[in-house]
């Protein structure tokens, strides 16, 4: 009787059983081995540059979607250079394996220790940035854990071509090259496999829009670490220092709108709003952006264009800003509980306390005090990159890097106890 096999699940099932073998030479591997693929991997991409430019052109040749989701998917000299950077920063940090986490000795001498150790087998879920991959490779080797990487279909031959380099450096120094995967192709079954890889994949983590990381949530039977939207807020407090608050929104907003620390919501203090919000907005029209703005801000601007419903609870990733009046921190707090993503929030003030009461009254994952939220980023935090930011409550929150791809286990030494 023949039977119809899965494609897609066998081509999973093939890497899964690949890739368990690889963790078991990766996460015993030296912090230098680990150290010099990274390195030879960011040498490679740089040698493999024509190439790597040359796949994301055929990409671009054949993208339907919006303007800023093609800068997303378009590369350059320097976006292949900050990706090799990237490697080399995240190569640069201290060995995350076998570090000691805390110890202790119980009265009948058994001594305790938590080892930091790898994950296992990280399954990243991405859709049209190219560069996730790079990111995610890193930061897997770097913490012993092997990886199977999706990318969009969008970017199907970009995420080959930075593939290929980063396992010429896993072949460099002498590591698995299933240590870092990548679907064969961009059939969506491979998806689906993903999810249901109970036993082959240790942690599934998406990376993109609304619609893929509530898809990975709902179906998948492998944990998964993932992010809400980027609703983040920027609160402009009476106190703030005005020229500071200019300059920071200017870089909140406008200076990526596609990334999910973009500042998508301005509060500002009813005490200085008629003064101050003139001029702020005035700033972002001129650099192209547009607002939705509640009735308080209207008082002051009539002419702009009223907030429907939904618009406070909505993710631009574009050029347009939703823009409230509050009366003070609580109330600053209460909109942001109301309608954030616990993602990304900052303050601007001068008033210490006020500062204080914002950042330890906020849920959110990254909480700011004057500067600007585009710096929730894990090259930003020192980690040389992210492979996403977490929102959850599990495991992880904000920037996820080497250290948060770590779970832990515990040795217990003794000298012949037994347990009475």
């Amino acid at each position: 009787m023949n039977i119809d096999v899965d494609p897609a699940a066998a081509d999973l099932r093939s890497a899964g059983l690949a890739a368990r073998e690889a963790t078991r030479i990766l996460a015993r591997s030296s912090h230098a081995a680990r150290q010099h693929a990274l390195r030879a991997g960011a040498a490679a991409l740089r040698a493999a540059m024509p190439a790597v430019l040359d796949a994301n052109a055929i990409d671009l040749a054949g993208y339907q979607g919006t303007p800023a989701l093609r800068d997303r998917l378009r590369l350059d000299a320097k976006r292949v250079e900050g990706m090799a950077v990237g490697l080399e920063e995240i190569a640069n940090l201290p060995d995350p394996l076998g570090r000691v986490q805390t110890e202790w000795t119980r009265p009948n001498g058994l001594d305790f220790r938590r080892i930091s150790t790898p994950i296992g087998i990280i399954g990243m879920i991405y859709e049209s940035r190219p560069n996730v991959g790079a990111d995610a490779a890193g930061l897997c080797l770097a913490s012993g854990n092997a990886v199977i990487l999706r990318g969009g279909s969008d970017s199907f031959n970009s995420a080959q071509a930075i593939h290929a380099a980063i396992v010429q450096g896993l072949r460099e120094a002498g590591l698995p090259e299933a240590c870092v995967q990548i679907a064969p192709n961009t059939d969506r079954a491979f998806v689906a496999a993903m999810l249901k890889a109970a036993g082959l994949i240790d942690l599934i983590i998406p990376r993109g829009g609304k619609g893929l990381v509530t898809r990975v949530q709902a179906e998948s039977r492998v944990p998964v670490l993932s992010h809400a939207d980027g609703l983040c807020h920027t609160y402009i407090h009476a106190a703030a220092d005005t020229a500071m608050a200019r300059t920071i929104m200017k870089n909140a907003k406008m200076r990526r709108t596609d990334v999910c620390g973009a500042t998508e919501t301005l509060l500002i203090d009813a005490a200085i709003a008629p003064s101050l919000l003139p001029e702020i907005l005035s700033d972002l029209k001129a650099l192209g952006c547009d607002f939705r703005a509640d009735a308080r801000a209207r008082e002051i601007l009539p002419d702009l264009t009223p907030a429907a419903k939904g618009d406070f609870s909505t993710e631009w990733l574009d050029k347009i800003l939703s823009v409230a009046v509050v009366d003070g921190v609580e109330d600053a707090m209460a909109h942001i509980a109301r309608h954030g993503s616990e993602h990304t929030e900052a303050i601007i003030t001068e008033d210490a306390a006020a500062a204080e009461q914002f950042l330890n009254g906020t849920s959110s994952a990254v909480v700011l005090w004057n500067a600007s939220t585009q710096f929730c980023d894990g090259g930003e935090f020192g980690f040389g990159a992210e492979i996403g930011i977490a929102t959850g409550r599990i495991h992880a929150r904000g920037p996820v890097g080497v250290e948060q791809l770590t779970t832990f286990r515990y040795q217990v030494r003794g000298s012949g106890q037994v347990r009475p």
